[in-house]
């Protein structure tokens, strides 16, 4: 029976047409099974991990360039980066100078292969030959390492536009110097047999004694409470005393380790201590200057000494 809109009549199998009859009804092959892979199955890649290299501490310069009237790319001023490729975790004090003036100051610290940013200094600027005095020290004390490490690096306007030359030949985005490759061990103290012989001494290289010193500091500080933990119980007498050996012993240090400054902070006060450095320094033959102006970490509380070998 066909139904044709509600009017149902009989046909012969053999008069109707299914065209879907033999498609719906026949058994059909099975296709070949594929290895099927899901997201789950998927192996992840392991990430490559990049390896640090410890190799020191590094001091990036990254230029930055204008587009003259020409069309030409010109170098305008240098982005100062310090980056810390070792596995310590240090505290810097950072000063930038020209001509003994201090352009800029910092204090702070440094992660296990941190890369930081220091701040911007123009291009013209650098050809002054300025100078970056860096005291590196660790955040967490080592008895088999140094108290504390002073680097100064002066950079000369010939030595400057090589590296930006060789940066640009080589395609290169920064150039980089090495401050230090190791953080250096405690300074071993050593005993010297005074009794010479007579007759002709040998003589020695000064520069590999200085191997033996301890690293000079390019800022002291004089508070009495910097020099001695249990300083309570101490006379003004006492404690000036302490702060001038103390004043002293940096003094020499920075002498013997050929440094060009020193910056001494003995607060204001009542200005004895002051008085006293300074009466010393103008006994010192190595000392071209020294002031006592404002500064912009001490106020009036510190001298800054410039040195001429």
């Amino acid at each position: 029976l066909v139904d044709v809109e509600g009017v149902k009549f009989p046909v012969y199998m053999d008069q109707v047409d299914f065209p879907y009859f033999k498609r719906f009804t026949e058994k059909k092959a099975e296709p070949p099974k594929k290895n099927k892979q899901y997201v789950d199955d998927v192996r992840m890649e392991k990430a490559g991990q990049e390896v640090k290299v410890a190799d020191g501490m590094w001091l990036i310069f990254l230029p930055m360039s204008v587009t003259d009237e020409a069309g030409h790319e010109v170098v305008n001023e240098m982005k100062m980066h310090l980056l810390n490729r070792t596995q310590m975790e240090l505290r810097f004090k950072y000063r930038q100078s020209f001509f003994g003036k201090n352009e800029f100051t910092l204090d702070t610290q440094l992660h296990p292969f941190e890369d930081f940013y220091l701040h911007d200094v123009l291009l013209t600027d650098l050809s002054d030959s300025p100078v970056f005095e860096f005291e590196f020290s660790l955040l967490q004390p080592d008895k088999t390492k140094a108290d504390y490490f002073p680097k100064s690096l002066k950079l000369k306007p010939k030595q400057l536009f090589e590296k930006i030359g060789k940066m640009k030949k080589n395609d290169e985005a920064t150039f980089s110097i090495s401050l230090f490759e190791k953080y250096p061990d405690r300074p071993v103290t050593e005993f010297f047999d005074l009794d010479l012989p007579t007759g002709k001494v040998k003589s020695f290289d000064a520069a590999k004694t200085r191997e033996h010193l301890e690293p000079a500091k390019p800022v002291v500080d004089l508070h009495i409470e910097k020099l001695e933990v249990d300083w309570n119980g101490l006379s003004n007498y006492e404690i000036l005393g302490l702060q001038l050996k103390a004043f002293e012993k940096y003094y020499d240090l920075a002498v013997a380790h050929i440094q060009p400054s020193l910056t001494v902070i003995h607060g204001v006060g009542e200005g004895k201590l002051r008085d006293e450095i300074h009466a010393i320094l103008n006994t010192k033959k190595e000392v071209k200057t020294f002031v006592n102006q404002f500064h912009p970490l001490y106020g009036f509380g510190a001298t800054e000494i410039f040195f001429a070998y």
